[in-house]
């Protein structure tokens, strides 16, 4: 297999229709200018792209099919090259980073841009689209009234009773997650809040509040992904990939998804999350105490607490500890979510995997600012979306 690495990322901030970030520009127009940046980023034209691999939705996918990547293509140019189309909810982006990297870990190519864009529908995200008795997804927001925040905050409400979190840590989250953001240049939200106004802000489903789940948003993100070898021609200093994992959950998932068992062994919530992160760790032989900083899926601020001890980044219960200390910050022992996460960029659903490949590029290169983590040498990426998907990238200097 070949060395993988990262020769050029690039974004457009995030924001929403009608604001003066975004206006009322297509999601062609929005990955078109992610694309130019990331190409001007590796130094290389258009006709040296050899493969496209896109992320595409239901919600503003190509042609109404989900060929974001065929758009993109006639947009720069038709030179002949494979498109591969990846759909898979919030996942959507980092399963597209996964095939290219395969492509060219394969040597099937040497330079491929990955890219995932969104213009989302207002309001909260609808899983399903489809009323279709056989979907469980649609079952679960129809019969049993849960649609994503409630599913949250069912989520929440478990933690708070196996460890004691409270209201106030789960906001200490949030104030963090903005403070990063007031130095990232991308993010929809750039200023920072206090902890009496995530309070203050009301309930979306108890306990989360407003400040305390990402929004949608409309955005985009792309990276130039080349072999180690194609890399010289253009730097001395190429981002390597350490590895790139996709998986799915396992019948001793905890969550009423999809044919989980019926009675789960648990608490093993969200195994297809862990279950990427784990692949990611045995096959790039880096382990949770090598992770400089995660870029992980914070819908809610409650990921940011489980989720690192679910990988054994710490022990379990100890992250609100960590929280209050600032060991979670990007000057912390343990940084997660530098970039200031979901919760500070909103959800652009299939930009998001190509968003943190941004991020860790820009960390790793010593260029993220004043959301800078301290000599970061190794980072961990990871997305769990509907289907049960997700994926783990490790990118390391």
């Amino acid at each position: 297999m070949q060395e993988v690495v990262v020769l050029g990322v690039g974004m457009h901030r995030f924001g929403k229709t009608g604001d003066a970030i975004v206006g009322e520009k297509s999601v062609t127009e929005l990955c078109r200018h992610a694309v130019d940046m990331a190409m001007k980023d590796a130094g290389v034209s258009w006709k040296q792209v050899q493969a496209v691999s896109a992320a595409s939705s239901r919600f503003s996918g190509g042609k109404g099919w989900g060929l974001n990547g065929n758009d993109i293509v006639e947009d720069l140019g038709c030179t002949g090259i494979p498109v591969y189309n990846l759909s898979a909810g919030c996942a959507a982006g980092g399963n597209a980073f996964n095939i290219g990297y395969s492509l060219v870990a394969g040597g099937i190519h040497d330079v491929v841009l990955v890219v995932g864009g969104e213009v989302m529908p207002k309001g909260m995200i609808q899983t399903s689209g489809v009323e279709d008795a056989n979907d469980p997804e649609y079952l679960r927001q129809r019969c049993v009234g849960m649609p994503g925040p409630a599913f949250w905050a069912t989520l929440a409400r478990r933690r708070m009773f196996d460890f004691g979190t409270t209201e106030e840590q789960m906001a200490k989250v949030t104030v963090k997650a903005r403070k990063c953001s007031e130095s990232n240049p991308f993010a929809r939200f750039q200023k920072a809040v206090s902890l009496d106004e995530v309070l203050a802000s009301p309930y979306v489903s108890n306990p989360l509040r407003l400040f305390e789940i990402c929004p949608v948003s409309n955005g985009a993100a792309a990276a130039v992904i080349c072999s180690k070898e194609m890399a010289r021609r253009f730097t001395s200093k190429p981002i390597t990939v350490a590895t790139s994992a996709v998986a799915t959950i396992g019948f001793d998932d905890a969550l009423p998804r999809s044919l989980a068992g019926p009675v789960p062994s648990g608490p093993s919530f969200h195994t297809e999350a862990k279950s990427a992160v784990m692949k990611a760790f045995e096959r790039s032989g880096i382990g949770p105490r090598d992770i400089s900083f995660t870029e992980l899926q914070d819908n809610t601020c409650y990921y940011e607490l489980a989720f690192p001890e679910e990988w054994g980044l710490c022990e379990p219960g100890e992250a609100e500890r960590l929280l209050e200390a600032g060991e979670t910050a990007p000057t912390g022992r343990m940084p997660i979510n530098p970039s200031g996460g979901f919760v500070s960029f909103g959800e652009a659903t299939t930009a998001m995997g190509v968003f943190q490949i941004a991020e860790l590029t820009w960390q790793l290169r010593g260029q993220a600012g004043g959301r800078q983590v301290p000599d970061a040498k190794v980072g961990l990426a990871q997305t769990n979306g509907l289907g049960g998907n997700a994926t783990a990238a490790i990118l390391k200097r």
